[in-house]
C-alpha cells in the first residue's frame, strides 16, 4: 500500500480537528476502484473508505444516505465523521463496526427494522438529488407513479449504459423495452417508501453486540418491494427475516411473481459493473414475461 500518512492527517484533521496517534492500520478490502482501511487511533477505531473515482460526490452521497437511514430506522447505522478529498483520493471516515456473534433474534430485528424504515414516506418516488449505486450514477428525478420512476430512472439508464459499453446489442435493447408495456399495471399501488436501495447480504452485518447494522446504501423513495426483492437475489436472508417484516408491514398478494422484475435493476447494475456473466439472469426474466 502506498504511503498513507498524508491521507490520514487530512482525514483526522477534518474529523477531530487534530491528528491523533495512529496505533495501527490495515487494508481490510480492496478492489480495482476502492479500498477499505481499518484505522486504530488514540481517539478510537474507524473505518476509512477511499477511491480514485472521477466523481468526488460518491462518498458524499453515501454519507447523506447513511445519515438518512439513521434518522428513520432503529437499526444500527455507523456514524460518518469525515468526507472529502486528499490529492487524488476521495475518502469517507465512519465508525468501525465491531463484529460480534449474531443475537438469537438477529433476523427478526432486521425484518422489523426494515419495515420501520419503509414506513417513512414521501409525496413522490425519487429523491431531491441523484446519487450512486456502487460507482454507477443513480437518477432520482421525482415521479408520482412508480411505473414511470422504475422505467425511466432505473431500467432505462442502465440499459442504455450497457448498450454504450457494448454489453448488449440493439436487438437485445428492443426486446428488453418490449417488456415495459407489460408493466403498466403490474405493480401494486403503494405510497413511496424510504429504501436502503442496495439491500443484499453483504450490506448487512452484525455489530459488536450482534445486532444487525446497515451499510453502503443507495437510498431513495421507491416501492418497498424493491428492497425485499433485492434481498433475495444473492441469498443470505432467512425465512425469519421475511416473516418478521410481514408481521409489521404485510405485503400485497403476488409479491413472489414481481421479484424477478424488480431485480432486473440490480442485474443490469451488475452487468455494467462486472460484465456479461449477469446477462443470463436478465434473459431468463425476459423469457418468462415475453415468451
Amino acid at each position: 500500500m502506498e504511503s498513507l500518512e498524508g491521507l490520514f492527517e487530512s482525514v483526522c484533521l477534518q474529523a477531530f480537528g487534530r491528528v491523533p496517534a495512529i496505533r495501527q492500520y490495515r487494508l481490510v478490502a480492496a478492489g480495482t476502484r476502492s479500498q477499505a482501511i481499518y484505522l486504530e487511533t488514540d481517539a478510537g477505531e474507524y473505518f476509512l473508505k477511499t477511491n480514485h473515482e472521477s466523481s468526488p460526490e460518491i462518498f458524499e452521497r453515501e454519507r447523506e444516505g447513511l445519515d438518512r437511514l439513521r434518522a428513520h430506522c432503529s437499526l444500527y447505522v455507523p456514524q460518518t465523521l469525515a468526507c472529502g478529498s486528499h490529492e487524488d483520493r476521495h475518502f469517507l471516515l465512519m465508525d468501525w463496526i465491531g463484529s460480534g456473534p449474531e443475537q438469537a433474534d438477529y433476523s427478526e430485528q432486521l425484518g422489523e427494522g426494515l419495515a420501520e424504515l419503509h414506513m417513512c414516506t414521501s409525496e413522490s418516488f425519487g429523491l431531491d438529488r441523484n446519487n450512486y449505486i456502487a460507482v454507477l450514477a443513480q437518477k432520482n428525478k421525482p415521479k408520482s407513479r412508480w411505473y414511470d420512476f422504475f422505467v425511466e430512472n432505473r431500467l432505462e439508464p442502465q440499459l442504455q449504459l450497457a448498450f454504450y459499453n457494448q454489453l448488449i446489442d440493439s436487438d437485445f435493447m428492443a426486446r428488453f423495452r418490449s417488456l415495459y408495456e407489460h408493466l403498466q399495471d403490474f405493480f401494486p399501488s403503494e405510497k413511496p417508501a424510504l429504501l436502503h436501495g442496495d439491500l443484499w447480504s453483504g450490506n448487512v452485518l452484525p455489530d459488536a453486540t450482534g445486532a444487525p447494522a446497515l451499510i453502503d446504501p443507495a437510498v431513495y423513495f421507491g416501492h418497498r418491494e424493491v428492497d425485499l426483492a433485492f434481498s433475495r437475489l444473492f441469498g443470505g436472508f432467512d425465512d425469519r427475516f421475511y416473516e418478521a417484516y410481514r408481521s409489521v408491514f404485510p405485503l400485497e398478494q403476488g409479491f413472489d411473481e414481481r421479484v424477478a422484475v424488480y431485480n432486473l435493476y440490480p442485474l443490469l447494475v451488475h452487468l455494467n459493473l462486472f460484465g456479461k456473466a449477469y446477462l443470463s439472469g436478465i434473459e431468463h426474466t425476459l423469457r418468462r414475461f415475453l415468451d
